[in-house]
């Protein structure tokens, strides 16, 4: 049974490795895909974890299933669809090591994913329940995942949202817009990167636009900011906290390594967000900070989520960044 349960895509990350010696790029096969990345982080830093989503019954499929029961995630929820192929993502990345993606999706499978008394099951057994946005492209996903996150909600469930706004995937800013913003009243705990929290809002400043979102329901509010850092924001206090001086070599997957440690510390509390201590939260932001922080010096997503111990080092042994 798993404690966290993660919904939405699962892809191949085609993750820049060079060139050919006649200079053609050159590109690795890495398992991605924002909560899928979220629930192996979960589980490697001592929380069991779920996969709820669909690929495709193709090549790619076979290596993502195969990929998450590997690495120990529970895999009921996750299934293949024999007329849709898995989505591809191409990944550029700059001199920093921040990255843009090229997608081929039209639809893929994860669109399709259904609410049915299966995954209505799996959410049950679940203490929280971690999804996005990108399921909202296409029905029968965006409809699924609506009906899903508020049943969790009905249920007592901890429900935590990453809108991870992918602008090629939707056919306007607006719509997109639109379609995130209506998950936001269902959310317990929202992470979103300082772009994401000015487009969902409107409001330029961090702590008006966080206190917009908790105006809606949201019990915690984490803003992230890249090498500056994260704040959080609560109906009750805010904090700062600054990131590890780790040196960067792919970016990709690390907001989500954060996402998946913050969430596994919210779990293993016991405890709903709105009753975590400003001590508690702060102490799990800084953990967090550190998985993203690691796992931005290796290279692909679900292969650079780093455990437990290799995050404690990282808080021993690195210094904090201070721009």
């Amino acid at each position: 049974m798993a404690q966290l349960l993660s919904m939405g895509e699962l892809l191949i990350d085609f993750t820049p490795t060079g060139t050919t010696e006649d200079g053609r790029m050159l590109f690795a096969r890495n398992p991605g895909g924002a909560p899928a990345n979220v629930a192996v982080q979960a589980l490697r830093v001592g929380v069991s974890a779920g996969f709820l989503g669909r690929v495709g019954k193709d090549m790619f499929g076979d290596f993502l299933v195969g990929t998450l029961e590997d690495c120990g995630v529970e895999t009921q929820g996750l299934t293949q669809d024999p007329d849709y192929a898995t989505t591809l993502a191409f990944v550029q990345l700059n001199d920093q090591g921040d990255r843009d993606f090229s997608f081929y999706r039209n639809p893929g499978a994860d669109t399709r994913l259904v609410a049915g008394e299966k995954e209505k099951a799996l959410v049950d057994q679940c203490g929280l329940l971690c999804f996005g946005s990108l399921l909202l492209t296409a029905e029968p996903s965006r409809s699924a995942v609506r009906e899903l996150v508020a049943y969790a909600k009905s249920k007592g469930k901890i429900t935590a949202y990453d809108p991870n706004w992918r602008l090629p995937l939707w056919p306007s800013v607006e719509e997109g817009v639109e379609r995130m913003r209506s998950l936001i009243g269902l959310a317990d705990i929202m992470k979103v990167s300082d772009e994401e929290l000015a487009l969902l809002t409107g409001e330029p400043d961090l702590e008006a636009g966080a206190r917009q979102l908790l105006g809606q329901g949201v019990s915690i509010v984490v803003v992230t900011m890249g090498a500056k850092g994260c704040g959080v924001f609560t109906p009750g206090y805010t904090l700062r906290k600054n990131t590890y001086d780790t040196k960067v070599k792919d970016t990709t997957g690390s907001g989500d390594s954060f996402f998946g440690a913050l969430l596994a510390q919210v779990v293993k509390s016991g405890k709903k967000p709105g009753d975590l201590t400003e001590g508690e939260l702060a102490e799990f932001v800084d953990f967090a900070n550190a998985a993203g922080a690691t796992c931005a010096t290796k290279m692909g997503a679900i292969p650079a989520l780093p455990d437990t111990e290799a995050i404690e080092a990282c808080r021993r042994t690195v210094e904090l960044l201070k721009l």
